[in-house]
C-alpha cells in the first residue's frame, strides 16, 4: 500500500509510526543560475511541511560544476540542502544522479525553471495521503515574459498544464516536472529512468508506461501550484512547435513499441487529416500574422509528428543539444 513502510525499512526519521513521511526535492539544473535560485529561494519558502522535507538535492548537470555556488547560497537555509554533479550531460542521468542521493521515500520533481508557491509541496502531500496515488501531478503556470506580445498567450498555454480543479484520480499522466512520487513503487531499482532517451527526452513517458503497466495510479493535486517561466531561448515558435512534433509522434511511437500495426496505420491516418486541416487554417493566419497562427501550426505540426514517428526523426531538446541553444543565447 502506497505510503506504509516496507518491513525492511528501519523506523526512524524515513519512516516515522510505520508511514513514509519524509520527501526529498529533487531540482536537476543545466546553466540556470538565475532560474535556479528561484527555484531555491521557492522551496526555502514552502509551509506546513515540518520536517517532513528531509533534503533538496540540486543536480548540476553542466560538464563543469556551474550551479555549484548557487547551491551552497542556500545550503545554511530552512531546509538542507545537497549539491550533486552529474557530468554526463542528459535528463535521465540527472533525475537518476538526484536519487541516488537520498533516500527518502517520497520524491518530488521541480525544475529550475519552476517556482513553486508556498503551499506546493503540503497539497501534493496531501493529495497523495488521501488519493494512495503513487504519482501525484500540479497544475504549472506558464510564463514567457520575453516573448512577442502576440504570440506570449499561445506560449504560455503550451509552458502550463491544466487539469481538474479538484483533488483526484488522474487516468493519465503528466511529466516529471511538478511531481510527487511513491520510490518504492513509482521509481523501482537504483536508476529507473532510462538514460537512452538523455538526448531526446521521455524518460518520464518509459517511466510511467512500465508503472502503468504495473497497475500504478495518478493523482491530480489541484493546488499543488508551481510557474514556469521559459527562457528566451525556448520562448519562441521554432522551439514549441519542434516540441508539438515530437509530442504529435508519441501516439504512433507508443503503438510501434507495442507492435500494434493496426494502431500505427490509425494514429498516422489521423495526423494526416490533423496536418491538411490545420495547414489549411494556419496558413492564413500566418501570411496576416494573426494571433491564432501558433496554435494551428501547433496542431499541424502534432499530425505531422503522428505521420513521421520514427525515432531517428525524433527532434532533441536536453543534454548536448540544450548546451547548444545555451551557448547560441549567451553568443553577442
Amino acid at each position: 500500500q502506497p505510503g506504509l513502510c516496507p518491513a525492511a525499512v528501519p523506523r526512524g526519521p524515513v519512516c516515522r509510526g510505520g508511514v513514509m513521511d519524509r520527501v526529498a526535492v529533487i531540482v536537476p539544473t543545466l546553466r540556470r543560475p538565475e532560474g535556479l535560485a528561484d527555484a531555491l529561494a521557492s522551496l526555502m519558502a514552502q509551509q506546513g511541511v515540518g520536517d517532513r522535507l528531509g533534503e533538496i538535492v540540486v543536480v548540476d548537470n553542466d560538464r563543469e560544476p556551474s550551479a555549484r555556488a548557487v547551491a551552497e547560497r542556500f545550503q545554511a537555509q530552512a531546509f538542507p540542502v545537497i549539491y550533486v554533479h552529474e557530468p554526463t550531460v542528459g535528463v535521465a542521468s540527472a533525475r537518476n544522479a538526484g536519487l541516488a542521493a537520498t533516500d527518502a521515500p517520497l520524491i518530488a520533481f521541480l525544475d529550475d525553471d519552476e517556482i513553486a508557491s508556498p503551499g506546493w509541496l503540503t497539497a501534493l502531500l496531501a493529495t497523495q495521503k488521501t488519493t494512495g496515488a503513487d504519482v501525484v501531478f500540479g497544475p504549472i503556470r506558464g510564463r514567457a515574459p520575453e516573448a512577442a506580445a502576440d504570440v506570449r498567450p499561445y506560449l504560455e498555454d503550451f509552458f502550463g498544464r491544466a487539469g481538474p480543479t479538484t483533488d483526484a484520480l488522474i487516468d493519465h499522466p503528466f511529466g516529471c516536472g511538478n511531481s510527487l512520487m511513491v520510490r518504492a513503487t513509482a521509481l523501482p531499482g537504483p536508476a529507473p529512468f532510462e538514460v537512452r532517451w538523455d538526448q531526446s527526452g521521455g524518460e518520464d513517458d518509459a517511466l510511467f508506461a512500465a508503472l502503468s503497466a504495473r497497475g500504478g495510479r495518478y493523482g491530480w493535486s489541484a493546488a499543488a501550484w508551481v510557474d514556469e517561466v521559459a527562457p528566451a531561448h525556448r520562448a519562441n515558435l521554432a522551439y514549441t512547435l519542434s516540441r508539438a512534433f515530437a509530442y504529435g509522434q508519441s501516439p504512433s511511437q507508443a503503438a510501434w513499441a507495442k507492435r500494434d500495426v493496426a494502431g500505427v496505420v490509425k494514429w498516422m491516418a489521423v495526423g494526416a487529416v490533423q496536418l491538411a486541416g490545420w495547414s489549411l487554417i494556419a496558413l492564413p493566419l500566418t501570411l496576416l500574422r494573426r494571433p491564432g497562427r501558433a496554435r494551428a501550426r501547433d496542431r499541424a505540426a502534432r499530425g505531422l509528428g503522428q505521420i513521421l514517428w520514427l525515432p531517428g526523426l525524433a527532434p532533441r531538446f536536453y543534454g548536448a543539444s540544450e548546451l547548444q541553444r545555451l551557448d547560441r543565447a549567451a553568443s553577442p
